[in-house]
Parts: C-alpha cells; sequence; structure tokens
C-alpha cells in the first residue's frame, strides 16, 4: 500500500509514532490487512490468558487452532484470519527489509517436551543440551541475581504472537515492524537461541541501553558468548544486544 493512502486512515490507527513516518519506502498494510492485524492480535492474547504464559512459548498452530475452535472465550480463528497468518509464515520478507533465513519451514512446527527445561521463576524454556548448558554458564560466570532469561524457546505461534504485535504498534508499518522483530517463520528462538536481561531492568532489557550495562559488558567478553544480531548485521535486523546466539 502507497504512503499516500495509508495516512488517510491513520486517525484509526492506535499508537502510531512520528518515526513510523519517516521513510516514504516502507510497506504498510491496507486498511482491511490491519484490521485483520487488529482482530489476530486480540485472539492470540485471549488464547494466552487461557493456556497461560509459560505454555503459550511452546504451543503449536494446531494445539492454538483446537483451543481457539473449542474454547468461545477465545474463539475459532475466521478463514480470512487464517490465510492472512499464512501470508504472514511463508511470504518473502525481503520486500519490508528483512534477509534473514528461515528457521522453520512447518507452520505446525511442534517442540517434543522431552527436548526442553523449563527454567524456574522465569515462565520460559531452553531447549536441553548445548542452549541450556550455555545459559547455566553465563548465569554463573554474571551471576543468577544480576542476570536472567527473558526469552527461550518461541514456537511458531510465540513469535506469531509477537510479529502481530508488533506489526500492530508500528500502525500497520511492516518495514518497521520486520526490521525490529523476525518473521514467525525465521526466529532462531524456534530451533536454539535465547534472551538475557539485567534483573529490575525490565523493557529496557530488549533495546540497545542493554548494552551499556555492567552485565552485558561482562557477558560479551565470555569466549562462549555471541550475539546473533550485531550492529548493521546482514539479515537487515536492528542491534540486539540481549539476543545470544547458541553455535
Amino acid at each position: 500500500m502507497n504512503r499516500r493512502k495509508f495516512l488517510m486512515y491513520l486517525s484509526s490507527v492506535p499508537m502510531v509514532t512520528s518515526d513510523l513516518m519517516a521513510n516514504d519506502t516502507d510497506f504498510y498494510l491496507s486498511r482491511e490487512e490491519f484490521e485483520l492485524i487488529i482482530s489476530i492480535n486480540k485472539r492470540l492474547k485471549r488464547l494466552q490468558r487461557h493456556v497461560g504464559y509459560a505454555h503459550f512459548n511452546i504451543i503449536s498452530y494446531k494445539d492454538a487452532l483446537f483451543y481457539a475452535r473449542n474454547y468461545p472465550a477465545i474463539g475459532a480463528f475466521t478463514k480470512k484470519e487464517l490465510n492472512f497468518i499464512d501470508r504472514l509464515f511463508y511470504e518473502d520478507a525481503t520486500k519490508y527489509g528483512f534477509y534473514g533465513k528461515k528457521t522453520c519451514t512447518n507452520i505446525d512446527n511442534v517442540v517434543p517436551k522431552k527436548e526442553i527445561v523449563k527454567i524456574p521463576h522465569t515462565g520460559h524454556y531452553l531447549f536441553k543440551g548445548k542452549p541450556h548448558e550455555d545459559y547455566k554458564r553465563i548465569i554463573n560466570d554474571i551471576g543468577a541475581d544480576r542476570l536472567k532469561l527473558t526469552s527461550g524457546i518461541r514456537n511458531v505461534i510465540k513469535q506469531l504472537s509477537l510479529y502481530v504485535n508488533k506489526i500492530y504498534n508500528s500502525g500497520g508499518n511492516m518495514t518497521k515492524a520486520t526490521v525490529s522483530l523476525a518473521p514467525p517463520s525465521a526466529s532462531y528462538h524456534t530451533i536454539s537461541d535465547f534472551d538475557v536481561g539485567k534483573i529490575g531492568w525490565g523493557a529496557r532489557n530488549f533495546t540497545a541501553d542493554f548494552a551499556t550495562t555492567q552485565e552485558f559488558a561482562e557477558m560479551i567478553k565470555l569466549d562462549y558468548v555471541h550475539i546473533r544480531y550485531k550492529k548493521n548485521n546482514k539479515d537487515g535486523v536492528r542491534y540486539e544486544p540481549w539476543h545470544v546466539t547458541v553455535i
């Protein structure tokens, strides 16, 4: 959708910020598409409330459809919503400026419970093996009283929920949303990676401010720690100093 048409309905879009309109080449959703984002976003939030924050991280797409169909408080996804979800998962996101590779090709991806471990007091899971071992080493080296897991495994539904919410908060600006958060088929959290943050920092842990902390300064010196999205990375994603790569 071009910029002029998009601006004609900005009054109906929530949380539009000045930098939303900073680039004429940004790709915007149509009004009808944005209305689908609103309805999908609300439904996914109802789903998360129903299944619980932690479990929402790992449920499959099929599980999500089952809960939605069978629990009126959530409500079944409409055909238009499902078609749009398919588009968000399978489309080529390079047109939005995202050049990362797909990490998940199956929208029905299942996270085997025998292969994961829940991290106490975080509401998150990690895969057993290297991801869990790396996390334990980081916490041991930096201190459990200073650093914590802020995001672990994200199956398709969780990444979809974050992506849709990002699109919503970006006012339908797909370019802005996609360079801020990987599409649901391209998240390394689905296969290995995790996020860490300074205890007590809340949402600031997901900003470049995290790189100014002593915790980050110490963590980045550890020879086994690598950051997935560094500054000016080839994937086109914003700088994410909190995002630990599992190699």
